[in-house]
């Protein structure tokens, strides 16, 4: 399993607008490209215009077919209007499962 922690910075008029477009990738990731894993959308308790995508793909490859796919590339062309990221905070293989 390859997994990442990413965040982004939000103009603050358009943290729903983020929200959306995310859970929207997240949705479409999932239920389309069988290598994703997991897309979580997590908002920063301390600064309301930080977003995190906490996403877990089979494999790095699976990771890099989601990254040249459709979702991956519809996200970037509305996100990067009003989002500064990402900012990559974390990326590697998985060495254990949860029991």
């Amino acid at each position: 399993m390859y997994t990442f922690l990413a965040s982004f910075t939000v103009q603050p008029e358009h943290r729903s607008d983020f929200v959306e477009v995310a859970l929207k990738t997240g949705r479409d990731s999932l239920a389309n490209e069988p290598g994703s894993k997991a897309f979580t959308v997590v908002a920063d308790e301390a600064d309301p215009n930080r977003f995190y995508l906490n996403e877990t793909y089979a494999d790095e490859a699976a990771f890099q077919a989601h990254a040249e796919g459709a979702y991956f590339k519809a996200f970037f062309a509305e996100a990067s209007q009003y989002a500064e990221g990402p900012t990559w905070l974390m990326r590697g293989n998985v060495l254990s499962q949860p029991a």
